[in-house]
């Protein structure tokens, strides 16, 4: 029998980590040929995952500019994306969640018409403007797509209320928990210079610390000057608790962090991390403030509290599961709220215990799964995390 071609498409460091499970699993698979293509949407950050997953592309885009705006980014994925897929033929495209490559690598098959399927599908705000432009991406995305594979229960009601065929659903957890328990299991130590400085000066005054990451478009200006601004007048408020920030190298949120943040002796800000050292920050944070997708459903796995800095989530199951509470960039509710999780045992413990939504370490296992059923390979159509088909 011939094989069968999947070519896994992605470009951000989010992307690289949440697909790098996925990729691994497809390769144990004999009757597939599996092929990887890169944006490189985000250079820096997107090798250093490649390299912590021993992945390797078959194809690199390079679309990466200083100052790109989302027209350049989407015009060149989609101009760079036309000779891969005619070079590789594919059955089938995988893209993942809501980003400028994931539409236009979506795109570019759909006009080849070649079958996409979406990785973490279903994930909505309903409301096109939070997060921006991630909200329109991942719709269109999931309009494009034959397979839509949804985290969660949730995920797959979104898809169903707009009129996506159930029986292009595959209900399967998010594999950023298969990353997250891999790399959780491997023996490591800190490579990041700065990092590592942080971490010393931590230890050294028996500090906590708290893992802030911040860089949403929404958030850019006024709402980060006033989060960042609250934080400071935290960390002058409980000098024992020191808050390590990997500074996303944007401009608009270098020029705001370093602004409100810099030269106070518990706040450090350090490079981007690859994402063994985030795991390393994750797992001794006492909590995470973030605007970031991701790190809501990575931080609950690890029993971290989550205090998100923005008003409307996609990711509304570990609200309600009590793993997660949405503040916004409001400095009131970011101080009330940050004061009573590292000053009441009690309140952090009801966060850091409940159940995470998210996943069991087999999502990678169910999408493959659901692949091999898609192409004819398997008669079986595969069993749903969670219980819901």
């Amino acid at each position: 029998m011939k094989k069968k071609t999947v070519l896994c498409f992605f470009g951000t460091r989010p992307e690289a980590i949440k697909m790098a499970p996925v990729v691994a699993r497809l390769k144990k698979e004999s009757a597939l040929r599996v092929k990887v293509a890169v944006s490189a949407q985000h250079r820096g950050m997107l090798d250093q995952v490649l390299s912590l997953f021993g992945l390797s592309s078959d194809a690199d885009l390079d679309v990466m500019r200083p100052g790109q705006s989302l027209f350049d980014v989407t015009s060149r994925v989609l101009r760079g994306v036309e000779p891969v897929l005619d070079r590789f033929r594919p059955d089938l495209v995988l893209v993942h969640g809501d980003t400028t490559t994931t539409l236009s690598g979506a795109l570019g098959a759909f006009y080849r018409r070649i079958p996409v399927g979406h990785v973490e599908a279903g994930l909505r705000t309903h409301d096109l403007s939070r997060p921006f432009p991630e909200e329109a991406n991942r719709r269109l995305t999931d309009a494009l797509s034959s397979l839509c594979f949804a985290p969660t229960s949730e995920a797959r009601r979104n898809l169903l209320n707009e009129n996506v065929a159930s029986s292009r659903i595959f209900v399967t957890g998010n594999t950023v928990i298969d990353a997250l328990q891999a790399t959780a299991m491997k023996p490591r130590s800190v490579r990041s210079p700065s990092l590592k400085k942080a971490v010393a000066a931590i230890d050294r005054a028996k500090g906590r610390t708290v893992l802030l990451t911040a860089h949403r478009r929404e958030n850019f200006g006024r709402p980060f000057a006033e989060a960042f601004a609250e934080i400071r007048r935290l960390s002058v408020e409980m000098a024992d608790v020191h808050w390590i920030y990997p500074v996303h190298p944007n401009p608009n949120v270098l020029k705001d962090a370093r602004r409100h943040l810099a030269g106070r002796p518990n706040i450090h800000l350090v490079e981007p991390l690859d994402y063994s050292d985030l795991v390393l920050v994750l797992q001794r944070s006492t909590l995470v403030v973030t605007d970031s997708g991701g790190l809501q459903e990575e931080a609950p796995s690890l029993g971290k509290p989550v205090l998100v800095l923005r008003d409307v989530t996609e990711r509304p199951e570990a609200v309600r599961a009590g793993t997660v509470a949405l503040v916004g960039t409001d400095k009131d509710k970011i101080a009330s709220a940050v004061r009573r999780l590292l000053r009441d045992p009690r309140a952090h413990a009801r966060m850091a215990n409940a159940v995470n939504p998210y996943g069991d370490g087999r999502a990678s296992e169910r999408i493959v799964q659901a692949v091999k059923y898609f192409l004819g390979l398997s008669r079986a159509r595969p069993a749903p995390f969670g219980g819901r088909r």
